[in-house]
């Protein structure tokens, strides 16, 4: 009779641990393409995301992947996914705002081709200034102005958010005439394009000319954002926001295939939200690649958008000539 009792037993606790397992949830692995340099500020990103995944999430594993491509990367991958496929991918104004006006050609896709999950992080570009001009502020740049005929601004690429902040920045302030853009290939190439005199100006990402302001190689003259930047080795440089000319940040956007269900997008977005307010990863961000946390809603991003817009098509003639 005992071991009946027991046998039956037994079999229950079976019985419940596999319909225990039946029920659980499902582990899925999300891949995360970057469309940019592997090497770059939102491949680092996106894959100390991926390795925070696993901590806050049982359903959902982030796997990053980056493959240089830009455009061409986006469009295979519009191509080759469908809705409820577990894959992200990242675009930014770079695409939507910039790439959609200069060149659409190179675009097949629209916005409307995505479901925003959320914004990875927000950057702050500055321009610097070689070091012997003496430029610290919006005031020394106005001055120097002044006295040229032309001024060389070192920037990613000749198309690049970089060209239309420089663009937008002289315009606004009524050089424009006297702008010369000097496109390099890379942002950090850009950066040190200053540094080693080949341009008087550059506009770059804080964490790509760090370490030549610290050493005195270049003086910051501004940042690209609304007020004052407040912390960090670059706290007190200007806002030229509060002069009234124009800005914008850089942000990178993750985005899931149109038509995902609304129900896993939420999953994915309050996974992003859980990371990026992880205490390791807001430091990490700040400290070591001077980015913000920069969550966003849909009505942010297509402000965003937007803006962007609008200083590519007001200062389009002085990048595209």
């Amino acid at each position: 009779m005992k071991k009946r009792f027991l046998s039956s037993v037994l079999a229950l606790v079976m019985v419940i641990v596999l319909l225990a397992g039946c029920g659980g949830s499902k582990t899925t692995s999300w891949t995360v393409t970057c469309p940019w340099a592997p090497s770059g500020v939102a491949a680092m990103v996106s894959q100390k995301a991926a390795s925070l995944s696993t901590e806050y999430s049982d359903s959902i594993i982030l796997v990053a992947d980056a493959i240089k491509g830009d455009a061409a990367t986006v469009n295979t991958w519009v191509a080759d996914t469908k809705a409820g496929d577990p894959e992200l991918v990242f675009a930014g104004e770079g695409l939507f705002a910039i790439t959609s006006i200069l060149d659409p050609a190179k675009l097949q896709f629209t916005y409307d081709d995505f479901v925003f999950v959320e914004n990875l992080y927000s950057s702050v570009f500055v321009m610097s200034a070689d070091a012997s001009l003496g430029i610290k502020s919006i005031d020394d740049l106005k001055a120097y102005l002044e006295t040229v005929e032309e001024v060389s601004v070192a920037t990613n690429g000749a198309t690049g958010s970089e060209a239309f902040l420089a663009a937008s920045l002289l315009g606004a302030m009524g050089y424009g005439n006297k702008l010369k853009l000097t496109p390099y290939s890379s942002a950090a190439e850009a950066a040190q394009a200053v540094v080693r005199g080949e341009t008087n100006l550059a506009v770059s990402h804080q964490s790509q000319i760090l370490e030549s302001y610290q050493q005195n190689g270049v003086t910051i003259v501004c940042a690209f954002d609304e007020s004052d930047i407040t912390e960090g080795v670059f706290a007190g440089i200007e806002g030229v926001g509060k002069y009234g000319y124009p800005y914008f940040r850089n942000r990178c956007f993750v985005l899931a295939r149109s038509g995902t269900e609304a129900k896993v997008v939420e999953e994915l977005k309050a996974l992003y939200d859980d990371i990026l307010s992880d205490e390791e990863m807001k430091t990490w961000l700040v400290d070591t690649m001077m980015l913000e946390v920069d969550t966003m809603t849909e009505a942010d991003v297509q402000a965003h958008i937007q803006n962007v817009q609008n200083i590519v098509n007001e200062y389009y003639d002085l990048v595209v000539q």
